[in-house]
């Protein structure tokens, strides 16, 4: 009995110097590891809490961690001092393990680090000091008697949020599911495998590269590269548009400006409020400016069902005035501006996205350079879509068995052939346009468009409404016959004197022509050309 009370009492002692020796390590551990952050990113550093225990091995955990930037006074880098400016790195809680080994001399190695809450806010360039004297750095930290050294470190629930010097530009912030930091070592890049959530489109990237070595001065600055994949991104979160997305690519630059190349491909892509839908695939290269998100694209290869295009321009996030004076900025969207040019395309493809009939309403090969503009808004987008361009259609044929009907009669007759009316097939017959237009509110307006078949050419003008598919345009129809020619038989031969009457500007007969209604149910009328 007595023995047993003697160990108890013994054991009891021993756990009683055990914590107390843990008590008091604990914040000599916590000041080397401010020390060790602070010589690392050249700032202050926070930590309020920090607990340590020595079961199965050297367990610690901290919460509440915070890291300034480097200050600067009179060009020499000091720790900011408490309260000026925000901080730059913010840390809910970390936790990490390792054997209870300290070899003199060596640095105190850990295998894993884990992180929560993780939080890192990059001001702009012009705000970050610029202190000298190598602030770079891997994994190995302090330059007092206890260094630490680090393998890996996993992370969830980050966020990245970079600031721009650009006025009136919103930060761009980026969500991070899960992060993994591996082959840390100083002075060199590390790996990462990183799971991003995408607000818009939403969707999950998955990415792997390197990043570093970094540049504790201004972490934007980092080096950075590697390759992502975007899946089952889903394009009805801007609205007007709709398709799942999928998209691979490769990116290098730094946090603050990357070049990317990549493709995507949307099986399913279609305009919601007209509801038909064509696979898109693009192949891009471009600049992303990664403090707000503004892209450069120089170029984008397209192809949209049958049609080849490329397109150049920028996509650049526009923000409005906050509601109350000081508050934040809320963003209204992204207004694009771009170049295009159809080089190798089918008008089928085009109309089929703006129309709900799964007819369009003429087929034939077309090419096209017009400057795209949709500003931000919350209208759908074909009625927030500005286009101004030129376009050309060769063997143009409209679907509609009335409209071929009509353009079957106005060649024939052109061509002083009346007799061929019942026997010709309207299918054969070919037509060219070309002109200029442009589109706003939904509506296309052609100012000037030249249409031709055999035997006449038709100069139009007028509107086309994409809602409903209204028909306004007025022209002049000349064509090669004269009027007698074109009615032919007996009928022609009692025309002939009026043939003087129609003749004009080198045209066997010129006429007056509206034409007006629905593409579903066109309305033609003639008249005497003045």
């Amino acid at each position: 009995m007595w023995v047993t009370v003697a160990a108890l009492a013994v054991l009891g002692v021993v756990v009683g110097l055990v914590a107390l020796g843990l008590h008091r390590a604990e914040p000599f551990f916590r000041a080397r590891i401010v020390a060790a952050l602070e010589e690392k990113f050249k700032g202050r550093v926070e930590l309020d809490s920090f607990h340590m225990s020595l079961l199965e091995g050297f367990k610690a955990e901290g919460q509440g961690l915070r890291i300034w930037p480097p200050a600067e006074v009179e060009g020499v880098a000091v720790a900011g001092p408490v309260g000026v400016g925000a901080p730059l790195v913010r840390l809910q809680e970390f936790r990490f393990a390792a054997p209870w080994r300290l070899d003199p001399g060596k640095p105190f190695h850990i295998s894993l680090v884990e992180l929560k809450g993780l939080e890192v806010d990059l001001p702009p360039r012009s705000k970050m000091a610029h202190a000298g004297g190598g602030a770079r750095g891997g994994a190995t930290g302090g330059s007092g008697r206890l260094r630490f050294e680090v393998d890996t470190v996993e992370c969830s629930e980050a966020r990245l949020r970079l600031e721009t010097d650009k006025p009136g530009k919103l930060p761009m912030e980026i969500p991070i599911a899960r992060l993994k930091l591996t082959g840390i070592a100083p002075d060199t890049a590390m790996g990462f495998a990183a799971e991003l959530t995408n607000p818009k489109p939403v969707g999950t990237i998955h990415t792997t590269g390197s990043f570093g070595p970094w540049q504790a001065n201004d972490l934007g600055e980092s080096p950075l590269k590697g390759d992502y994949r975007f899946e089952h991104a889903d394009l009805a979160g801007f609205k007007g548009i709709a398709g799942i997305l999928s998209s691979t690519g490769h990116y290098e630059g730094t946090l603050r400006g990357l070049t990317v190349d990549g493709v995507t491909d949307t099986p399913d892509f279609r305009l919601a409020h007209f509801g038909n839908a064509l696979a898109l695939h693009t192949r891009f290269h471009a600049q992303v400016d990664g403090t707000n998100g503004d892209t450069r694209l120089e170029p984008v290869e397209a192809t949209l069902g049958r049609s080849h295009f490329w397109v150049q321009g920028q996509v650049v996030r526009v923000p409005e005035e906050a509601e109350a004076e000081g508050g934040p900025a809320v963003s209204k969207g992204h207004d694009l501006a771009l170049d295009v040019n159809v080089d190798r395309g089918r008008i089928e493809d085009f109309l089929l996205l703006a129309s709900r009939s799964a007819a369009p309403l003429l087929t034939g090969a077309v090419t096209a350079k017009t400057k795209v503009h949709i500003p931000p808004g919350t209208q759908p987008v074909h009625e927030r879509l500005e286009l101004k361009g030129q376009f050309k259609l060769d063997e143009a044929q409209f679907t509609s068995p009335k409209i071929r009907d009509r353009i079957k009669e106005l060649s024939l007759r052109g061509q002083g052939r009346p007799k061929d009316l019942k026997t010709a097939d309207a299918e054969s017959v070919r037509s060219t346009m070309q002109g200029d237009f442009t589109m706003a509110g939904g509506t296309i307006a052609l100012p000037a468009l030249e249409y031709a078949v055999p035997g006449a050419t038709i100069d139009l003008k007028g509107t086309y409404g994409l809602e409903g598919g209204t028909l306004d345009f007025d022209g002049t129809a000349k064509m090669k016959a004269k009027i007698s020619q074109m009615v032919g038989g007996w009928k022609g031969l009692l025309l002939k004197p009026l043939d003087r009457l129609f003749k004009k500007d080198g045209a066997g007969t010129a006429v007056a022509i509206h034409i007006a209604g629905t593409r579903e149910d066109p309305k033609f009328s003639v008249g005497l050309e003045k």
